[in-house]
């Protein structure tokens, strides 16, 4: 690492145009004599966990808001959203039989990326929104200037919200014996909510069975917590160097805002600022892979990312499209497999299967999205590399944002209740029902490579 803001001197995109310099300097001053919100030994459990999702024996489960909001922060929402990603994880690790790494977009994923630096509106021209850590979503001059002060708000919601996740993952919330209080209220009378509640029984007569034997949450704390860790995107690079400490034990760097960080479509440039900062700082990195990224591209990343070729540094993240994947995701698979590189496959199916409907909403096909996961899971299982894992925007809130799902939401049914401040997430139940697809391709899987191995013999 030539220097920690060595960054500051590449090209960088994706910025906010800040008014004065002097009141970013202060607010990232104050921020660096913060204490840290996630910690050195919490980040490289998360890089063990990633190992094993790496060799094919974990599969990783990340989801959250597309944006959060300063205003979203409630314990309810939080609560939902939690509720949300375990319902998943239980129904993901009884299929797949295998650990589920569990990780919210969430303490931290405020800042968004825009395809533009601004907004027009009938005849007014204003800066773009750029989240709540950056500048204000209401359509004015004034919320549209970029406040730095917003920064160390972000900070402060950040830590409310990580120590609300600490007490749901270790407080005995998330013990399995609570499986049934994780359903969400609009969920539970739906179809998903069905086989949820099925899958649940058969879970509480494996508990009330194991409890018979003498294994209890009393006898084995580990069945009266879980773990859960947090991740963004790190656009805003000076946010991320304030946070950034070296740890006392290993003389190593972790940029301490969460337990993962990852590297955007829009901002994976080998030369730029982005790829500079992150390759000296520990966390595991993720790094999304559209379209237009090719082999030798990738390749060339992962070795100034990951030079040492460490299983759980590097999670690649495929957001292609329903209707690209299987042009674009084989090529690189096949090399990344050939080269040896240690790295997570996971497929982010939101972003490459965005729309504008016939009445203005921006809004995601349901089955596009089960399209691609779908796709993913095969094209890997074609191609001998094991699918690690899934990422989603999504909400335990009970929106209609995503086209389709079980109860067949329609264009006319997005306007009921469109709260999203950017790009439209999976409610509650779709992400349940995209789980239940998840599960059952990873089963067959499973059981083709256990029949194989059973001729093999």
């Amino acid at each position: 690492m030539a220097g920690l803001d060595y960054w500051r001197t590449l090209p960088i995109k994706q910025q906010p145009t800040w008014p004065d310099a002097d009141t970013v300097a202060a607010a990232s001053a104050e921020l660096a004599t913060q204490p840290p919100l996630v910690f050195a030994g919490e980040v490289d459990i998360l890089r063990d966990r990633l190992a094993q999702a790496a060799n094919g024996g974990a599969f990783l489960l990340q989801g959250g808001d597309c944006a959060e909001t300063f205003s979203g922060a409630t314990a309810e929402q939080i609560r939902n959203r939690v509720k949300t990603v375990l319902q998943m994880a239980v129904v993901l690790t009884y299929g797949a039989s295998m650990p589920v790494v569990k990780m919210g977009r969430m303490a931290g994923q405020f800042a968004k990326p825009r395809s533009s630096a601004t907004e027009t509106q009938g005849d007014v021209q204003l800066p773009s929104y750029r989240g709540d850590n950056i500048n204000g979503m209401e359509f004015t001059p004034q919320a549209r200037i970029p406040d730095p002060q917003r920064l160390i708000q972000a900070y402060s919601q950040s830590a409310s919200t990580l120590n609300l996740l600490r007490a749901f993952a270790g407080g005995g919330y998330a013990d399995l014996h609570n499986i049934h209080r994780w359903t969400l209220g609009f969920v539970s009378d739906s179809p998903q909510g069905a086989r949820y509640h099925e899958l649940s029984e058969k879970i509480s007569e494996a508990l009330t069975f194991m409890a018979a034997i003498g294994v209890t949450p009393e006898s084995h704390p580990d069945l009266h917590r879980v773990e859960f860790f947090t991740c963004h995107e790190a656009l805003l690079l000076g946010y991320e160097e304030a946070m950034t400490r070296v740890d006392s034990t290993s003389g190593d760097w972790y940029d301490t805002s969460a337990h993962l960080l990852w590297i955007g479509e829009r901002t994976r440039q080998l030369d730029g600022a982005h790829v500079e900062y992150f390759r000296g700082v520990k966390n595991p990195i993720g790094l999304k892979c559209g379209p237009t990224l090719d082999a030798d591209e990738l390749l060339r990343l992962i070795d100034v990312l990951n030079p040492k070729n460490e299983a759980g540094r590097l999670t690649l993240y495929g957001r292609f499209g329903y209707d690209k994947i299987a042009d674009r995701l084989p090529g690189l698979l096949r090399a990344t497999k050939a080269g040896g590189r240690n790295v997570v496959w996971a497929i982010d199916p939101m972003h490459g299967n965005t729309l504008t409907a016939n009445n203005g909403y921006k809004t995601r096909p349901f089955d596009r999205i089960l399209s691609e996961v779908k796709s993913f899971v095969e094209i890997c299982k074609a191609e001998g590399v094991h699918p690690g894992g899934v990422h989603l925007e999504m909400t335990g809130q009970n929106v209609t944002e995503c086209l389709g799902g079980a109860r067949a939401l329609s264009e006319g049914d997005l306007a009921d209740r469109y709260h999203t401040h950017c790009d439209p997430r999976l409610n509650g139940e779709q992400a349940l029902e995209l789980a239940f697809l998840v599960a059952e391709k990873l089963k067959e899987d499973r059981v083709d490579l256990a029949r194989r191995a059973a001729v093999s013999i």
